[in-house]
């Protein structure tokens, strides 16, 4: 089997869950308690995100939001006051990529382009129905409005699962848990995770580079 490492930063009460369950999972108070005001926002479009991910690997039972790892030591947030960093070594099944970039499309209500062609011709489009604000939409004021371009726009979010370039700076890992045993180190305030010898660089993922 092959194995993926990755590195996310969690609240540093995760490490109770991770030794009383024996795994870390996400879920919606977290999201809330992390997110405060702007929980409502994120909630919903995580609720996305979490059934577009669930048909490339099924959600676990009772796992209700995906927890997002960072692909390399270089683009990885440092442990700080009241986070831990875990480094992990992931079963490569367990791992579905995305386009950080593209999920940036998905927050601002957005058409994902196949290509260049494809966006010079929804640009196109939008002229033709006088839209000159594209990032109004999909605002509830405007749906009914443009109800004809909403199946467009979220079909095509889709695409932050097809990466067009692996670079680790853009490239993001979703897990729907993690595993004791994928736990290699838990790095805390002032630990440089440069120093863990033993992670070496394993992006990107040999099987879809081919």
């Amino acid at each position: 089997m092959d194995y993926i490492n990755l590195y996310t930063r969690q609240h540093e009460n995760s490490i109770y869950e991770l030794r009383q369950k024996g795994q870390i999972t996400n879920k919606e108070i977290y999201i809330r308690l992390h997110m405060r005001d702007i929980a409502p926002f994120f909630l919903e479009k995580y609720s996305i995100f979490t059934k577009m991910a669930n048909k490339r690997i099924a959600k676990p039972q009772g796992v209700e939001y995906p927890i997002w790892c960072s692909v390399s030591k270089e683009n990885c947030l440092h442990p700080i006051e009241k986070e831990l960093v875990y480094a992990l070594k992931v079963p490569r099944d367990e791992i579905i990529y995305f386009d950080g970039g593209k999920w940036d499309f998905v927050l601002n209500n957005l058409y994902i382009p196949l290509d260049k062609e494809d966006k010079l011709a929804y640009q196109k489009e939008l002229m033709g129905y006088g839209v000159s604000n594209s990032y109004e939409l999909l605002l509830d004021r405007n749906k009914s409005i443009y109800a004809h371009l909403e199946n467009k726009i979220t079909h095509s979010w889709e695409r932050i699962f097809e990466i067009d370039q692996w670079n680790p700076f853009v490239v993001q890992a979703n897990l729907w848990q993690i595993k004791e045993e994928w736990v290699q180190h838990i790095l805390g305030p002032g630990e440089d995770i440069f120093a863990l010898t033993d992670m070496e660089e394993t992006f990107p993922p040999k099987d879809l580079m081919k």
